[in-house]
C-alpha cells in the first residue's frame, strides 16, 4: 500500500498526541505534526506534502473571546489559503464540536471553520470530513483546562479537593480511543461530510465524581467496579493515567501466621476475588468445604498435593501439582479439601473464589480430608 503523508495540526495537544501515536503505528502513513509554536512557513512546508490533513488545532479556553475566531476560523482559513496557492487538494478531516450548532462565540467559530472547509471542498473537489466532538476524556488530557474528567481524575489521584458547581448537571462524554478510531475509519472508508463519534456517555457531575472516588479507593478496598460497564472501564483507564510515576505501586494487607502469608489481590461482586499465599515447607492449608462457593487453585512455585474427599464418602482424591507446569485445579462444592506443600521450600499459590468473602456468611465448614 502506498505511503500517505498525513499532516496533523494541533499535534501536541490531547487529541493530537493520541492520534499521532495511532498513526505512527501504521506502515502506510508518514506523519508530520504541526504545533502552536510552528511558523506559517513550517505549516506551508508540511501542507505542500500532504495527502491527508487532520486539522485538530483550535482554541477553546482563550484569555479573551476574540481569540475564538482567530484560532478556529482564522487558522482554518490560513490552511485553505496555503493549499490553494500551492494547488493542493488533500482530504481534510476537521475536529469540530457539537457546540457548532449553538449561538455562542466558541460554537460560532467552530461552525465558521466548518463552512470554510466545506467551501474549499466544493471549490476543489477535495474530500472534507467534519467530526463533531462532545467532551472528550482519556489519557493525556490537561487537568484544569478543558475536561472535567481530567480535572477530577488529577485532583482525586493527588488528594486535592474538587469543585462541583451543580452535582445534578449532566455532561455528555466521549472516550479518546473511540475518537481516534473514528478518525482512522475516515482514512479507510472515504467518508465525507458530518461525522459524530459514538458511543457517548451521559453522567451527572455528582455521579462522575463518585465513580472516580470509587476507583481511587480500589487500593484500600480492593473492590473492582463492574468493568462490563463500558464507561466505567474507560474511566478506570483514564484515572490510572493521572497517577504520578512514583505512585504506581501499593502494598497489600498481608496476613501472616505459622503457615505462611496470605493477601487478597482484587475482588468484585461480579467475579469474586483473587488472593495469593506463601506457605512454609511441609505445611498443609485447608481441611474445609463449601456449600456453594467454588475456587480455583494454581501453584506458581513449589510442589503440592491437593486432596479432596466428598463429605459423604471415604475415598480421597489427590492431584499432584507443580510450579514447573502451571495447572488450575477446580474446587467443587461439597468436597472437603486441602493443599499440602510437599517440599521444604516455600510454596506460592494463586487462588480465585467465585464470590467475595462475607464474614457474616463465610460458607466454610471445617472437616478433615
Amino acid at each position: 500500500m502506498p505511503e500517505k503523508c498525513v499532516v496533523v495540526t494541533g499535534a501536541h495537544g490531547f487529541i493530537g498526541r493520541n492520534l499521532r501515536a495511532a498513526l505512527e503505528r501504521r506502515d502506510d502513513c508518514r506523519v508530520i505534526g504541526i504545533g502552536s509554536q510552528d511558523s506559517l512557513e513550517s505549516v506551508e512546508r508540511a501542507l505542500k506534502q500532504a495527502d491527508l490533513v487532520f486539522h485538530l488545532a483550535g482554541v477553546n479556553r482563550p484569555k479573551n473571546v476574540g481569540e475564538f475566531a482567530a484560532g478556529n476560523a482564522g487558522f482554518t482559513q490560513s490552511i485553505v489559503d496555503i493549499l490553494a496557492r500551492n494547488d493542493r487538494s488533500p482530504a481534510v478531516i476537521l475536529s469540530s464540536s457539537t457546540q457548532a450548532v449553538l449561538d455562542n462565540p466558541y460554537g460560532q467559530s467552530k461552525k465558521a471553520a466548518e463552512d470554510i472547509l466545506s467551501a474549499f471542498g466544493a471549490r476543489t473537489g477535495a474530500r472534507v470530513c467534519v467530526v463533531r466532538l462532545t467532551n472528550v476524556f482519556g489519557k493525556w488530557s490537561r487537568p484544569n483546562y478543558n475536561s472535567v474528567v481530567s480535572t477530577f481524575c488529577h485532583n482525586i489521584a493527588h488528594d486535592l479537593p474538587i469543585t462541583i458547581s451543580n452535582p445534578v448537571n449532566v455532561v455528555e462524554l466521549v472516550y479518546i480511543d473511540d475518537v481516534v478510531r473514528a478518525f482512522l475509519d475516515v482514512i479507510g472508508d472515504g467518508a465525507s461530510g458530518l461525522v459524530e463519534v459514538q458511543p457517548t456517555y451521559a453522567s451527572t457531575l455528582g455521579e462522575l465524581a463518585d465513580k472516580i472516588y470509587a476507583l481511587r479507593d480500589i487500593r484500600r478496598s480492593l473492590v473492582i467496579p463492574d468493568l462490563a460497564d463500558d464507561f466505567t472501564r474507560k474511566l478506570h483507564s483514564t484515572y490510572l493515567s493521572y497517577l504520578d510515576p512514583d505512585d504506581f505501586a501499593y502494598d497489600l494487607d498481608m496476613k501472616t501466621d505459622n503457615r505462611g502469608t496470605l493477601a487478597e489481590l482484587i475482588k468484585s461482586a461480579n467475579f469474586g476475588q483473587m488472593f495469593v499465599s506463601r506457605t512454609h515447607g511441609g505445611i498443609l492449608r485447608g481441611n474445609h468445604y463449601h456449600d456453594s462457593k467454588i475456587e480455583k487453585f494454581c501453584v506458581l512455585q513449589g510442589e503440592a498435593a491437593i486432596r479432596f474427599r466428598h463429605i459423604f464418602a471415604d475415598e480421597v482424591i489427590e492431584y499432584r501439582v507443580s510450579g514447573q507446569t502451571w495447572q488450575v485445579v477446580d474446587i467443587p462444592p461439597g468436597y472437603t479439601h486441602h493443599i499440602e506443600n510437599l517440599s521444604d521450600q516455600e510454596m506460592i499459590v494463586l487462588f480465585w473464589a467465585n464470590e467475595m468473602f462475607d464474614p457474616n456468611r463465610p460458607d466454610t465448614y471445617f472437616v478433615e480430608v
